[in-house]
């Protein structure tokens, strides 16, 4: 079953886009990554590097122990530590759905597994925004309301340009980091002149509601499940 590579968070972000990367060549059909950092830091959207403030921000945050990382997918910045667990869905999206939804149908793909991981623990999964929380979004994995699993996308053209391939990402809280990461953010958007702030009240980590559960191995189960049916669905438009 699929290990966790434990890695410095740039070389788990580097493992992500070697993943899609041979899924976009065809070297490989599909896949699932586990990663969880040796390291700390504060990751955020290539996007976000043009901003005025950056610079200085990115050098407030790094004096406090969370250099900054630039990534690929979109959102905002999200603190990268042993506390979290990464899990990369990587497929090329079947002709037979068509371009229609498929980035919902990517998210809902991600989070069910996640869902049903949520109640086989007894827990009260929702899907939604959180206020307060970093990089918030509609496809927040959420327990008992509170934040526990962040999500993102990107999709690039591959095989030869003749279908899409998503990477659909989810950053799982495990251990309780709540306050040292959401200072860490709200350090970086005060010194860069943004005006969110986020609340550590607003995530959970699962190992606070249920000490050591394990969710690699019951993941993997799903998500290879989920590659498998994929798999089977006809590559023609009906």
């Amino acid at each position: 079953m699929a290990p966790v590579l434990r890695v410095t968070t740039e070389a788990g972000l580097a493992a992500e886009q070697q993943l899609l990367a041979d899924v976009c060549a065809g070297k490989a059909t599909d896949g699932v990554l586990f990663w969880q950092a040796t390291d700390r830091a504060l990751v955020m959207p290539r996007r976000m590097s043009r901003l005025e403030g950056f610079d200085a921000a990115s050098a407030a945050v790094a004096a406090t122990g969370w250099p900054v990382l630039l990534r690929e997918t979109g959102g905002e910045p999200v603190p990268q530590s042993a506390a979290t667990i990464n899990v990369a869905l990587v497929y090329a999206a079947p002709r037979s759905e068509g371009d229609r939804n498929r980035i919902e149908a990517a998210y809902e793909r991600l989070c069910q597994p996640l869902c049903q991981l949520l109640h086989s623990l007894g827990g009260e999964p929702t899907v939604g925004e959180v206020p307060g929380a970093f990089c918030d979004g509609r496809y927040n994995v959420n327990l008992g309301g509170r934040k526990w699993v962040g999500t993102a996308q990107r999709w690039r053209q591959g095989l030869s340009g003749s279908r899409p391939v998503v990477l659909a990402h989810g950053a799982m809280l495990m251990g309780d980091e709540r306050q040292a990461m959401v200072a860490a953010v709200n350090r970086f958007n005060h010194v860069c002149g943004l005006p969110q702030r986020c609340n550590a009240a607003s995530h959970i980590g699962l190992w606070e509601r249920f000490p050591a559960a394990q969710v690699v191995q019951p993941l993997a189960h799903a998500y290879q499940a989920l590659l498998e049916t994929l798999r089977a669905m006809p590559q023609r438009v009906p």
